[in-house]
């Protein structure tokens, strides 16, 4: 097995109230769209217009969501953090997790902010976009790049067969940018989970060790493709009103990096010593 990067603690007003466990993380996919066109001068417009049918097709994606799609490692976070919340949120959030996919519902839950709308489902956002050659010239190509942050328990092959569905347009090209990189959830096992909870709470009595999925990517997805379980849990604390990950800016305190340090090292202690 192996220890990564990929979570860490959760600080929320200079209070500790998580520490997590990464177990599993999205895999990214770029599409690159394109639609080509003989072009023509502008004064004698048509509607084949390739930046239209691109455009097109960016709004129908834009008003689209993925279905929701949990494994174990979502449910766990989710259940956690209706407990946390609890109220008629709570409610809505539990509802969720056994399964009820009311769209109202659903979309409570999704409303509460990009990182519970991402451990919702699979999804793709425009990124780049490009067309045309000329002020006074009908375009004659028209591009876009597509993100896809795929569920681990998803196929490439359905997350573009359902992109072809929703672009609906035959004009639009759809080009995969990269190659997929397929990447299962780690199982949490007694074990491992024991050895984070017991180091946690010898360290910080009281704060609770929380399952996430990564909505980026870490080295993780390598050892796990290669069938290495992979946990991302580095005991350093951050505050989760202040997200600074890859700005120029980013920062942590002083305190977190040593705590960090003291904390992987009890739990290496305890992963390797023999039961």
């Amino acid at each position: 097995m192996a220890l990564n990067e990929g979570a860490g603690g959760a600080l929320q007003n200079g209070r500790r109230v998580s520490n997590s466990i990464q177990a599993s993380e999205k895999i990214f996919q770029n599409y690159r769209l394109e639609v080509t066109n003989r072009g023509g001068h502008s004064s004698l417009p048509v509607k084949d217009n390739a930046i239209w049918h691109l455009a097109g097709g960016l709004a129908r994606l834009a008003d689209f969501d993925f279905p929701v799609n949990l494994d174990e490692v979502n449910r766990q976070f989710f259940d956690w953090t209706a407990a946390q919340i609890g109220g008629s949120l709570g409610d809505d959030i539990r509802a969720v997790v056994r399964g009820e996919r009311n769209p109202e519902i659903v979309a409570r839950v999704a409303a509460v902010g990009p990182v519970f709308n991402s451990r919702l489902r699979t999804t793709c956002v425009a990124t780049r976009l490009e067309g045309g050659h000329a002020d006074n010239a009908l375009p004659q190509t028209a591009r876009a790049v597509v993100n896809c942050r795929v569920l681990p328990n998803e196929t490439e092959d359905d997350v573009r067969q359902t992109l072809i569905r929703v672009l609906a347009n035959d004009k639009i090209k759809m080009t995969p940018a990269n190659k997929f990189f397929p990447s299962p959830a780690s199982p949490l096992t007694p074990e491992i989970m024991r050895a984070v909870e017991q180091v946690t709470q010898a360290l910080w009595p009281g704060v609770p060790v929380v399952p996430t999925m990564s909505t980026g990517a870490t080295d993780s997805r390598y050892l796990r493709t290669a069938g290495i379980p992979a946990y991302g849990t580095s005991g350093m604390f951050g505050d989760i009103d202040d997200i600074r990950a890859h700005g120029r800016d980013e920062r942590m305190l002083v305190r977190s990096l040593y705590e960090g340090q003291e904390y992987l090292y009890r739990l290496v202690k305890v992963l390797s010593s023999k039961p």
